[in-house]
């Protein structure tokens, strides 16, 4: 396991070893005592995967009570993972990274609690997997616009699909 700092504070690029042979590739995708020996001791209480389409832009999303850090990766396909950071006082505010996950590249991101996240099926289908610190708390959910003109994030699709709950989400400088 090799760990790759980012830009922003606490996020981590996580390279896996693949062991590939004939018969195809096995990897450990988390083992509890490699993440605390590299100071990421999260608890993680649910996991969840998404399956997208081509050009579908799924976030930018947090929650304000119950902030849930996230190890994602992708299993199948491809995707551009963007984590924002959204919080006022932090020197890196309104600043993102963009990074491509695929099943290919073996890749990892850890984003600790108080981050937006979202990402973008760069494949025909990309099998997206996070595992959460916290429990999915739908009166806490908040999100930042895909399209926010502060974080000007340069997703590489011409013509994203988003849903219509993320079509609506208001600009980083329109948060409480």
């Amino acid at each position: 396991m090799n760990l790759i700092k980012t830009d922003l504070p606490g996020v981590i690029l996580i390279k896996l070893e693949k062991f590939k042979d004939t018969r195809g590739y096995f990897f450990e995708s988390f083992q509890k005592k490699r993440y605390l020996d590299a100071g990421i001791n999260p608890e993680f209480v649910q996991d969840n995967i998404s399956v997208s389409n081509y050009g579908v832009i799924r976030g930018l999303h947090y929650q304000t009570k119950r902030p849930q850090g996230k190890l994602v990766s992708c299993l199948k396909g491809k995707v551009f993972d963007v984590v924002a950071d959204i919080n006022p006082s932090s020197t890196s505010f309104g600043k993102y990274i963009g990074i491509e996950l695929s099943e290919k590249n073996s890749l990892q991101l850890w984003i600790p609690p108080g981050y937006a996240h979202g990402f973008c099926s760069l494949s025909d289908e990309a099998y997206f997997h996070y595992k959460c610190t916290e429990f999915y708390d739908p009166s806490s959910e908040r999100g930042v616009l895909w399209n926010d003109s502060t974080l000007n994030i340069n997703w590489p699709v011409d013509s994203p699909i988003v849903s219509a709950k993320d079509q609506i989400l208001p600009e980083l400088n329109e948060q409480s």
